[in-house]
């Protein structure tokens, strides 16, 4: 999973970038002190792994799934025509599977904003209509070829048809996320297509508070009419949780801001919920692990997340839910229970399966 941060400058796009993923990124008080794009990778927290690297005694190696973290640039209004630091930074954006969208939600006149005070709907708009605005550039140029060839295909011409409609969503400053016909253009890397979770970066009061005020208001009615995530988090406060040495300290903290869980976790768990996607487990002596793959994958596909001739060789997958498994204890009461399945080509993963894979090439 690969998850870009974006927003305008000066937001605490980088402090929660550094906090999240440990990775670094130069922060400051001043707006485009990110200039190329940073890039963290962190471990996915799974108690499972940890629970299974016990019952095979330490495995060889422990391999939880990652997740990577790209900050991207401080965008501002024109950037799709060149604007700021220009629009190279939306190139940044469009290999990654989803966005987070920093958006400041507190008032301190000691650090600076770009527009003067914050205001999370003209925030919000500004960077979303360069993502539009990139789009309408891109659909332009794919519905230019259509009309071309829509005199002598068929196929052309619808779509063209759904071109048009696709340009008038956009131009109307919709997002092209939720348009209906929209997987018939998966080739084309949209930018307003990319699930978005918004982070409404507020201070710590606000924080204890229980994380609302009127700037997560406005920003929640902004994200109520697309459909995607608001989590308020703490910058600030994630910064601080992140220089914690031990997991005490952390867990402490936690309790003292009234939360259950980081930001990290939060932000991961929304990540797998907007993308859709599971995991399944391997575990034994020589290597415990988590394979992150998309909701619907049947048990071949799966399989071929690990190596391709364990797809192509296919035989079955023997598989025991993780909850079975860690209530009974061990594989061999699991299999005395009839809790270990063998299963073939149409099941459908679920996550959390622990799994072995049979195959013959």
């Amino acid at each position: 999973m690969k998850l870009s941060m974006v927003g305008l400058p000066n937001v605490g796009k980088s402090t929660l970038f550094n906090a999240l993923s440990g990775a670094g990124a130069v922060s400051a008080n001043y707006p485009f002190c990110t200039i190329e794009p940073n890039v963290g990778v962190v471990s996915v927290p799974d108690e499972r792994l940890l629970w299974l690297d016990e019952l095979y005694g330490g495995a060889d190696k422990f391999t939880p799934a990652t997740l990577e973290f790209v900050d991207v640039a401080g965008l501002v209004k024109g950037a799709s025509k060149g604007e700021g630091l220009g629009n190279k930074f939306l190139g940044d954006i469009r290999d990654t599977d989803a966005i987070i969208h920093v958006v400041r939600c507190f008032d301190d006149t000691n650090i600076v904003h770009v527009n003067a005070t914050p205001d999370p709907i003209d925030d919000t708009q500004t960077i979303n209509l360069e993502l539009i605005f990139a789009d309408i550039d891109m659909v332009n140029r794919r519905l230019d070829k259509a009309k071309k060839l829509s005199k002598g295909s068929k196929d052309a011409a619808a779509e063209a048809e759904v071109l048009t409609l696709l340009l008038a969503r956009l131009e109307e400053g919709l997002p092209a996320r939720g348009f209906d016909g929209l997987e018939a253009f998966a080739d084309m890397p949209l930018l307003s297509a990319k699930p978005v979770i918004y982070c409404a970066n507020i201070d710590e009061d606000t924080l204890r508070a229980g994380g609302d005020n009127e700037y997560v208001k406005q920003l929640r009615t902004i994200a109520d009419k697309e459909h995607a995530l608001v989590l308020p988090i703490c910058a600030k406060a994630e910064a601080e949780i992140s220089e914690l040495d031990s997991e005490e300290d952390k867990a402490m903290f936690l309790e003292d801001l009234g939360l259950e869980r980081s930001g990290l976790d939060t932000v991961i768990k929304a990540g797998y919920d907007i993308l859709g996607l599971i995991s399944f487990l391997t575990a034994g002596k020589q290597e415990v692990r988590a394979w992150t793959i998309p909701q619907g994958f049947t048990a071949p596909k799966a399989a071929g997340k690990i190596h391709t001739d364990f797809e192509r060789g296919f035989i079955r997958a023997e598989i025991v839910a993780y909850d079975d498994l860690h209530r009974l204890g061990n594989m061999a009461a699991a299999k005395d229970a009839g809790l270990v399945r063998q299963e073939g080509k149409e099941y459908v993963m679920k996550d959390g399966d622990v799994t072995l894979f049979k195959f013959n090439v």
